[in-house]
């Protein structure tokens, strides 16, 4: 069957977010995203694996679920929702001289297989101090572990572009997958892309031909849940996720930002507000122009540094991918509003009930059935976020970039070309 998962994303017990993040708050926001298969996130930490234990059943699927029902839900999104133990492992340490921070993305079978590593883990470093513990371990020695708790675990490098805690990162990573896990590279069956990065500037690298690409999340707020995910066509199973992650058989493709939306897509200096291409990176000699000081390298930079083909490749193992924005992000540039406003939320919450889910609406919506339930701007909007007309300003050194569907006067020009039809 096909369904859309999103694998990365965190509790309430973990820095910078929102509280909202409840076991019933993740599965509402799921049924309306049009999410089938989510992560619980954190399970590390001892107050939210205690949640997850007592509100969570395995089903025959090997997957569980909320053992109560969540109100609110339109009928036309309402489904099941289903959650994978899941969480983040902040590995520091030392590795060839040079100090290594890596974020690693683990997936386990059973909350049973969690609590075995939750054992083993609390023996290395404290991890009730954070939903994403800090783990003074090797990231090779940790995927170790993991296929010691269970064989058909999963440890997948967390946005492995970000200049800091990530693989490829530009400060603290490695230059390649062997040099982090050496003996252990063949267990690595995909990356996960990050915000900053997409499918194609991950083609350019031939190590990465025979690894899978997913994309998350890495939601701290439940409106979140979404902004990146990935599509299965698999048996909807443990088994049959754990298949499609490590042959690519069943991993049809990624819902994807824009990737110069991500906070470190280019290079730069936030606290100067300079923004950087690669090439004038380079020509300031990696220095920021107004103040002098070290720029913060983005991931295009350090893609292109890697890269060992043109950005026109696509290798046979390519899947296909969809670059959207956020329903509610399209409805406040086409309200001019807030996108956290009471307007938007209404119209979401609107559009939502008459047509389905956010995905549905964004990805497979007939367009006229839009424009008679959202307005001809909507509609507009959508459209064009299909077709990838945007305008984006790249995001750099934390910096999120903005991106926009209409020009300036173009939302009033289409109010007064519809009023006049």
């Amino acid at each position: 069957m096909r369904y859309i998962a999103d694998l990365h994303i965190h509790s309430p017990y973990s820095r910078a977010t929102s509280k909202d993040m409840t076991l019933e708050g993740i599965s509402y926001w799921s049924q309306l995203k049009g999410i089938k298969l989510i992560g619980t996130g954190d399970f590390t930490h001892p107050a939210w694996f205690k949640e997850l234990r007592e509100k969570l059943e395995l089903t025959d699927n090997g997957f569980y679920r909320l053992n109560s029902e969540v109100e609110g839900v339109p009928l036309s999104c309402e489904s099941d929702v289903y959650f994978v133990p899941t969480t983040e492992i902040s590995c520091i340490y030392s590795k060839n001289k040079k100090t290594r921070k890596i974020h690693l993305l683990v997936i386990v079978p059973t909350l049973e297989d969690a609590a075995i590593l939750n054992r083993r883990l609390s023996q290395i470093g404290n991890i009730s101090a954070d939903g994403r513990p800090i783990i003074g371990l090797d990231a090779k020695e940790l995927l170790r572990m993991v296929l010691d708790t269970s064989e058909e675990a999963i440890v997948i490098p967390a946005h492995a572009w970000t200049p800091h805690f990530s693989l490829y990162g530009a400060f603290s990573g490695f230059d390649s997958l062997s040099e982090c896990f050496e003996e252990l590279t063949d267990r690595v069956y995909a990356i996960e892309t990050g915000l900053s990065s997409d499918p194609p500037m991950n083609w350019r690298l031939s190590e990465l031909d025979t690894v899978r690409l997913v994309s998350n999340s890495d939601a701290h707020s439940p409106s979140k849940i979404g902004r990146e995910a990935n599509i299965f066509e698999a048996e909807f199973s443990y088994k049959g996720l754990f298949n499609a992650i490590k042959t690519g058989n069943g991993l049809f493709g990624t819902i994807e930002f824009f990737p110069e939306e991500g906070k470190y897509h280019y290079d730069g200096h936030r606290a100067c507000k300079v923004c950087l291409s690669p090439e004038e990176s380079m020509k300031h000699n990696y220095r920021c122009p107004v103040c002098g000081g070290e720029i913060t390298v983005g991931v295009m930079h350090r893609v292109i540094s890697l890269a060992d083909r043109p950005d026109t490749s696509r290798p046979p193992s390519a899947k296909p991918f969809y670059s959207l924005i956020p329903l509610q992000e399209i409805l406040a540039e086409a309200l001019k509003v807030g996108v956290n406003t009471k307007k938007v939320s209404e119209l979401y919450m609107k559009i939502l009930s008459e047509l389905g889910t956010e995905f549905s609406v964004l990805m497979d919506a007939d367009i006229e059935m839009i424009r008679n339930t959202a307005g001809e701007i909507v509609a507009e909007g959508i459209k064009r976020v299909r077709d990838g007309k945007v305008n984006i300003s790249p995001g750099y050194d934390g910096e999120y970039g903005k991106i926009s569907i209409f020009e300036p006067l173009e939302v009033a020009e289409i109010k007064g070309q519809t009023l006049l039809f």
